[in-house]
């Protein structure tokens, strides 16, 4: 009888270990969670759980999504263009990002039909600029009537008398102002001028750099040479970047304030671009650009209806923390978005910028060895993009 009993009680005792381990594997099982469960999508106050990757969400074969900071740091160039239309907010912007900066582009000094310089109100913040330890780079542009015009563009490059007069005026700019960089930013430009501009950059340029001072100019972003139209047509890739000490791509305004909702700067459409500029351009002459700001769409979106209104990225997500809305990200295009309904009943769509799609675009230049970056434009809030910046570069002063 004793030995009956002495077996039955170490039956019991093997069963409730057994359980206690199966009880302890199924806790472990629901508290583990799937890498794919893990994403922005989940996700409705990105101010408390950070929108940011950690190479948990849906990774491609490119690696986009995989954070890369603080490991094997390179030196990069970095631009912030800059649009001083009041000069005290102008210096205010310059002082909290120019410590983050190489150059500050100022645009811009606009060319007239005659050769002259519209200028800007750009003392005081070129002074911030400098006390900034950050170069300042002048942005001339054929910009005129609120857009780029190409008879402008055309009568620089046709007469040699006004050409000369512009020449001149930009060199003397740079030197009574103190800007020691110039870019170029002549864009809608007739394809037929396409020569003419080459022409007039290899006038202008080897001028500039005679003085003493730097020179580029921004490129649409182009995935061929066959591109063509006055937009993409007119900028010859290979010719800039033999001419030019770097070149800037203007790779953003995919999702634009007048064209359909969708991210401004989608990766595949930023890699095509790059992956043309690498095959015409040396890697280390090529600043790849990128926005500091997202839309805002009224849906359903119709051609010539109410534009999208510009917000920066931390108004964005501000706004999505305080109404309780859900963040999603697009894997594809590597960017933020969200809807929403105002007081009003219509239904939105916000495209926007955040600390993954900044990572995504940062391993881009990595994986080209490109140059640096470029932002269009300061004065739009994004502190988690400088601190992410450092965290993966060492910025470039001299």
């Amino acid at each position: 009888m004793i030995k009956l009993k002495q077996i039955c009680l170490v039956f019991m005792a093997l069963t409730l270990l057994t359980s206690g381990c199966n009880l302890s594997k199924q806790s472990g099982e629901a508290n583990r969670i799937h890498p794919r469960q893990v994403s922005n999508q989940q996700s409705a106050h990105p101010e408390v759980v950070p929108m940011k990757s950690r190479g948990r969400v849906l990774p491609d074969k490119r690696g986009e999504n995989t954070l890369q900071a603080k490991k094997n740091k390179t030196r990069i160039e970095t631009i912030g263009y800059l649009e001083p239309v009041s000069p005290v907010q102008a210096v205010s912007d310059v002082n909290e990002t120019a410590k983050n900066l190489t150059y500050v582009g100022f645009f811009s000094y606009r060319v007239q039909h005659n050769g002259d310089l519209i200028p800007l109100n750009d003392t005081a913040s070129l002074k911030a600029t400098r006390h900034n330890n950050a170069i300042p780079m002048l942005v001339i542009t054929n910009f005129a009537n609120g857009n780029f015009q190409p008879d402008i563009a055309h009568r620089i490059f046709t007469d040699q008398v006004v050409s000369r007069r512009l020449i001149n005026n930009v060199i003397q700019v740079m030197k009574q102002k103190g800007y020691r960089a110039l870019n170029v930013d002549f864009e809608h430009i007739r394809e037929k001028d396409r020569q003419l501009y080459n022409g007039f950059l290899a006038t202008l340029l080897p001028r500039v750099k005679k003085e003493g001072f730097l020179v580029s100019t921004a490129l649409a972003p182009k995935s061929s040479d066959k591109q063509a139209g006055p937009w993409h047509g007119a900028h010859d890739y290979a010719f800039h970047g033999k001419i030019a000490d770097f070149v800037i791509l203007m790779t953003y305004e995919w999702g634009w304030t007048g064209g359909p909702p969708m991210a401004v700067a989608p990766l595949p459409q930023v890699r095509k671009v790059v992956d043309y500029a690498v095959s015409k351009i040396s890697p280390n002459k090529i600043i790849m650009g990128a926005p500091l700001y997202g839309y805002d769409w009224i849906l359903p979106y119709r051609k010539g209806g109410p534009p999208a209104k510009r917000v920066s990225p931390q108004e964005a997500a501000a706004f999505a923390y305080r109404k309780s809305l859900k963040i999603q990200y697009n894997n594809r295009d590597q960017a933020p978005y969200y809807y929403y309904t105002d007081n009003s009943g219509k239904k939105h769509v916000v495209w926007f910028e955040n600390e993954q799609s900044a990572q995504a675009k940062f391993n881009l230049i990595k994986e080209y060895r490109l140059r640096g970056i470029s932002y269009w434009v300061l004065g739009e809030d994004f502190p988690q993009n400088w601190k992410l910046l450092r965290d993966n570069f060492i910025i470039q002063k001299y």
